[in-house]
């Protein structure tokens, strides 16, 4: 572990210590209410590391770190929700937190790293970087970690439906869109580390199928903390629906465009990658064409 490396854990470490702290003076309001106070503390001390080192980048692993707490926070909790759907949840939750959390690690090369989306941003918005670093770097994205950890709460703890089909069906779309990540991410660093030149595009293995099955995976993670939820209570209102929905939002309408942009600018040949793939289905558009 480097000295940049350790910072950042201690960085979560304090943050977490916060957040914990922070839960028996928020007790009388309902559980997610107290979950998201925490988690909004807990992000404002990554934001004071960013501020302090000037590198938003901090935030980055906190996508992947705070749904495995929040999950063992609920964990703990008193319910009747059936063992085997939590002890599947939580091996999906894992998996994919560690896994991602580890592949930050491996890509990241340190606080001399900031960002591509965030160094535009920056030389965008001026004197007004930090106000928007923290409402739209830092907080936006927790919130909607936030809403998609919704049915946690219900598949953790009061969730009483017997196991049924829909738990299987959560656990296999959840376990092929880790693979689907891992896969996807091994591809990509083994591209980028046998490519002759930057203006090449990795058009093959799962790339060759769609141009994002990185971002299709991590949706399908979303839709099956979802699936889980629902299964454990038999419906699903709008606060269960709105960390899947907002998440497949989030990637469609701004990670994607945002990072086609720039592929397009320092690729010559995306143009002819994007026009014979979709961007998330894994179907070829060749014959369309």
């Amino acid at each position: 572990m480097t000295k940049d490396q350790l910072l950042v854990v201690v960085s979560y470490v304090l943050a977490l210590g916060a957040a914990w702290l922070t839960l028996p003076f928020v007790s009388e309001y309902h559980v997610m209410v107290q979950v998201l106070i925490a988690d909004i503390v807990a992000t404002v001390v990554i934001f004071a590391f960013s501020v302090v080192f000037n590198n938003s980048s901090f935030y980055d692993a906190y996508w992947s770190v705070i749904p495995i707490a929040i999950l063992a926070y609920l964990a703990t909790l008193p319910g009747d929700a059936e063992l085997v759907r939590q002890l599947m949840l939580a091996l999906v939750v894992v998996l994919w937190g560690v896994r991602l959390t580890v592949n930050w690690a491996y890509t990241w090369s340190g606080l001399d790293h900031v960002d591509w989306r965030y160094v535009n941003l920056q030389a965008q918005s001026g004197i007004l970087w930090w106000p928007l670093s923290f409402f739209g770097v830092h907080l936006m994205p927790t919130v909607l970690v936030f809403l998609g950890c919704i049915p946690m709460y219900h598949a953790l703890v009061i969730g009483d439906n017997p196991m049924n089909v829909f738990d299987y069906l959560a656990l296999a779309v959840g376990l092929i869109s880790v693979w689907l990540e891992f896969q996807s991410d091994r591809e990509l660093h083994r591209f980028r580390e046998t490519r002759s030149s930057r203006a090449e595009v990795l058009d093959t293995g799962l790339w060759a199928r769609c141009r994002h099955p990185n971002y299709l995976g991590e949706i399908g993670v979303w839709v099956s903390i979802l699936l889980f939820g629902y299964a454990s209570v038999g419906y699903a209102d709008y606060w269960m629906l709105s960390g899947a929905v907002s998440m497949i939002l989030l990637f469609t309408v701004v990670s994607i465009p945002m990072i086609e942009k720039k592929l397009a600018e320092d690729k010559p040949g995306y143009a002819a990658y994007k026009a014979r793939t979709f961007s998330l289905l894994p179907i070829s558009r060749s014959k369309q064409s």
